[in-house]
């Protein structure tokens, strides 16, 4: 199972680019599709600049309350200008003054573990679906706190929730206006907004009002947070389970690296151990399984007229696990195909794309690194873990690529601060448990309170 981690979602997808070659067009209801595995294309598509490429317009129709018309889903100069707030906030030297924060964050999450631990007497099950599949989102560097109070809600009922979702918002935002806040991203949203008044609303489309640009950010950041890393870490710890070897060199270097310390930037730098299997984590397990845009304009790749109003979708994992691409090991789960750097792993680097392609790549793909090293390395330097009796390896795409039994792992506390070997085992539901973290109050920082 762990030693063939086989293509396992978009099946007729592949099966069709045997039978129809690398780009081939197909129909989901009405709306028509061109589905791109050739590598050469998808190169061409990640080097365009052009604003003829956007986001679906189906995702704003299927998806509109969700989404808005925030930097997620809005296309043209009203999503470059967003893109333009928004992308600093990310950059390194700013995330860079966000690992404490995350330290912080992680600490009180491995405390909450530790005190099961104590009162579990030996194993203890723990079950939170309701956590898990809350639409949540509380990172404290975006500085919304407040959000983890949506509600939770399936998809059909979002659209009756909108209206409440928007009021939580904007009661946020009124608590925001008060100067003694830092220049956190949610501060740059509503500066922005303020400035759009000011100037009679330039940049913006003619049914967006400046409320509904913090609005729609507002949504765009929970949505495109929710989940992810928590996903991420738990395939992550699911692989490194299955694979002891490689939890063992994982931990040496956490341990060599950060000794009796908590982890800081110059530490998590010098971890290459954590950061290719992570790389290799994200080439098995991408959180978003397709990329999508729509023709805005007519266009062209690789000789292709591509006319206005055409779909294109790019398939990440079969991108991934293309053998022609990574070699024979394709399926398997070998972080030493990124030990030169991901430009050595792959025979096309532009075909390892787990945080999408060209302009509209993920901004906080720094964010998200960062974040998964020192959630890992802590882990790692506080208990060993293999995988729970009871583990069922469902991989299912809902949206995003996650778990559907969730990731149950057997926990062993270590006292390696000490250098004690004494052992303390504990069972949860480590994707239950990562998602609470990333999605929950634990990451909001008494700073931002």
């Amino acid at each position: 199972m762990h030693e063939e981690t086989q293509a396992f979602i978009a099946v007729e997808l592949a099966t069709s680019s045997i039978y129809h070659g690398l780009i081939f067009m197909y129909s989901s209801g009405t709306i028509q599709i061109l589905c791109v595995t050739d590598v050469e294309m998808v190169r061409e598509i990640s080097l365009s600049t052009s604003l003829k490429l956007g986001k679906p317009t189906y995702l704003s129709k299927d998806h509109g309350p969700l989404l808005g018309q925030g930097i997620f889903s809005s296309n043209g100069t009203y999503w470059a200008h967003q893109r333009k707030i928004i992308a600093p906030e990310f950059y390194l030297n700013k995330v860079k003054e966000m690992v404490s924060l995350m330290v912080e964050s992680t600490s009180k999450m491995i405390e909450l573990w530790d005190e099961k631990t104590r009162n579990s007497e030996g194993i203890l099950e723990v079950k939170v679906e309701d956590d898990l599949k809350s639409l949540v989102m509380s990172k404290v560097p975006i500085g919304v706190p407040g959000l983890r109070h949506i509600p939770s809600k399936h998809n059909r009922e979002i659209w009756r929730l909108d209206k409440e979702i928007k009021a939580m918002i904007l009661k946020i935002v009124r608590a925001r206006r008060s100067p003694t806040y830092e220049k956190d991203l949610l501060q740059l949203i509503l500066d922005a907004s303020k400035s759009y008044e000011d100037s009679d609303g330039d940049y913006l489309p003619a049914d967006v009002s400046p409320e509904m640009f913090i609005v729609d950010n507002c949504k765009s950041i929970y949505f495109a947070g929710h989940d992810n890393t928590g996903l991420t870490a738990s395939w992550c710890l699911m692989l490194l389970a299955a694979y002891p070897d490689w939890q063992a060199r994982a931990r040496a270097e956490v341990l060599d690296v950060c000794g009796s310390e908590l982890p800081n930037d110059g530490m998590l730098r010098r971890m290459k151990v954590l950061t290719i299997i992570i790389h290799e984590t994200l080439r098995l397990y991408p959180p978003v399984a397709f990329v999508v845009r729509e023709a805005l304009q007519d266009t062209s790749f690789k000789g292709i007229e591509i006319p206005k109003g055409t779909n294109i979708e790019i398939p990440i994992p079969i991108l991934h696990q293309q053998p022609e691409l990574w070699g024979p090991d394709t399926y398997q789960f070998n972080p030493e195909r990124f030990a030169k750097g991901i430009a050595k792993a792959c025979k096309v680097p532009s075909a390892y794309i787990p945080f999408g392609t060209g302009t509209r790549t993920c901004a906080g793909q720094n964010f998200a690194m960062t974040e998964l090293k020192v959630v890992l390395s802590m882990i790692l330097s506080r208990f060993t873990f293999s995988l729970s009796p009871g583990y069922q390896y469902t991989p299912v795409l809902i949206l995003v690529l996650e778990p559907e039994h969730g990731v149950n792992l057997r926990l062993l506390k270590q006292y390696n601060r000490a250098r004690n070997t004494t052992t303390v085992p504990i069972v949860l539901s480590t994707y239950d448990a990562l998602v609470l973290f990333f999605n929950s109050e634990f990451n909001t920082s008494s700073k931002q309170q």
